[in-house]
């Protein structure tokens, strides 16, 4: 097993890239690629860097020049013979050959695009324009490179013995979760911690304690395709907010617009079954639509839950499946929003034998380092790379929490009009 401390002692950035491998991202990200190489190929989009904690200064804490030395090493990055086989050869959900002849030729000839970085009021603005296909695939390797270049810049002045504590400790916080986890009848739990990972390699680390804490019954896989890969773990993953966002943003009129996220949804099931059909209702908030949601989207196998109250959420699900003759025992719940232990145990006894249950637990697993050293210099924050624009045309989420929204306020307010948006809880917005 790797001795973190010591790693980060004789840090070496050559030996020890933050992003080692083009597959150092979450699987949903490949699994829309290749649904977005098919459809929408030429669309041309910018994704940006949106840091919603303001209070964390990332360009005052982080070195311009270690930041862009980094992301020109991702530049640089291309899909090993290994990688390559694993993808082309591997079953995932039960699928062979998941990803296209034709896509995986592609995948395999490409470098990430040019990347625009300036500094503005103690942030960093880096943005990436070009074809969705390409630049899409910056959204993971760019927030794990800001969160552990922060982590680095917090880890710089520590000892060998200091460093070693801090570590224990993480590892004595992290295994004490898993225990309690041990505890709760009928868990079914991924890794979902790849985008606001500590590092790399205490990912790998959590990933592991899980693996042998949990067992393969309750511990379903990681998102992370190279760990998955590496672990021999099931990559896990469907899709994002990303997809219906692009989709409005490219819609003519409002009558297109409220028939978007459908859409996307209709190219979905072409290439994809089973639990791989998961939707994500919340990109416009869940009640606009599960009310215009056309029948044949009932029969899917369940719904991720990401944001707003998550027993809430569950609940309207349920409401839904039983109001279109669905059984809910039958479908899958996803939760995936500011979860941890306290959380989990309490959704799943809510929801256990109502609906099937399972848990993407993504920050406080991979970035628990909350208390740990002085003044918090090391608790989580929220970092997100979005899509902000398609064709030239602003995107928008409006989300089941109000203080999740993004993008030009005349068009969310737009948005509100034709998804049928009214008044909303605002809730603290969790790492």
């Amino acid at each position: 097993m790797v001795d973190i401390a010591t790693r980060v002692w004789n840090h070496k950035w050559k030996i020890d890239p933050i992003v080692r491998s083009l597959i150092d991202t979450d699987f949903y990200k490949l699994l829309m690629c290749q649904s977005v190489f098919r459809n929408r190929r030429d669309t041309n989009v910018t994704f940006s860097l949106i840091n919603r904690t303001t209070s964390v200064r990332l360009a005052d804490l982080i070195d311009e020049g270690e930041l862009r030395e980094q992301l020109d090493h991702v530049r640089t990055l291309s899909l090993t013979r290994g990688e390559s086989t694993w993808l082309r050869g591997n079953t995932f959900y039960g699928k062979r050959q998941m990803f296209r002849p034709d896509f995986m030729e592609w995948f395999e000839g490409l470098r990430l695009p040019a990347y625009h970085l300036e500094k503005h009021d103690g942030q960093y603005e880096l943005t990436f324009e070009g074809r969705w296909p390409e630049v899409m695939l910056w959204e993971i390797p760019a927030l794990a490179v800001i969160m552990e270049l922060r982590s680095r810049a917090v880890l710089r002045d520590m000892g060998r013995f200091e460093l070693q504590v801090l570590y224990a400790r993480a590892m004595t916080k992290l295994w004490e979760k898993v225990e309690r986890l041990r505890t709760i009848r009928d868990l079914r739990l991924a890794d979902f911690g790849t985008r606001r990972r500590h590092s790399f390699l205490w990912q790998d680390w959590c990933v592991q304690a899980l693996q042998e804490g949990l067992g393969e019954t309750h511990f379903t896989g990681t998102s992370n395709c190279l760990i998955a890969k590496n672990r021999d773990l099931e990559a896990i993953g469907t899709n994002a907010h990303e997809l219906p966002m692009v989709y409005a943003a490219l819609a003519d009129t409002d009558s297109d617009l409220r028939q978007a996220p459908y859409r996307v949804l209709a190219d979905w099931q072409e290439e994809h079954e089973g639990n791989l059909l998961i939707i994500l209702p919340d990109t416009f908030t869940t009640q606009s639509f599960l009310d215009g949601a056309p029948d044949w989207l009932a029969r899917w196998t369940g719904m991720r839950i990401d944001s707003g109250d998550p027993a809430e959420g569950a609940e309207r699900a349920i409401a839904w499946w039983t109001a279109r003759g669905e059984d809910p025992r039958q479908k899958l719940v996803i939760f995936s929003d500011g979860l941890d232990v306290d959380v989990i145990a309490q959704l799943q006894a809510q929801f256990a034998g109502r609906v099937k249950v399972s848990f993407g637990w993504g920050t406080m697993l991979t970035n628990d380092f909350t208390g740990l050293v002085k003044d918090d210099a090391l608790a989580p924050f929220s970092l997100v790379c979005k899509a902000v624009s398609a064709d030239g045309r602003p995107t928008v989420k409006l989300s089941d929490n109000p203080r999740k929204a993004m993008g030009p306020a005349d068009e969310i307010e737009r948005y509100k009009r034709v998804f049928g948006v009214g008044e909303q809880e605002e809730r603290e917005v969790r790492v």
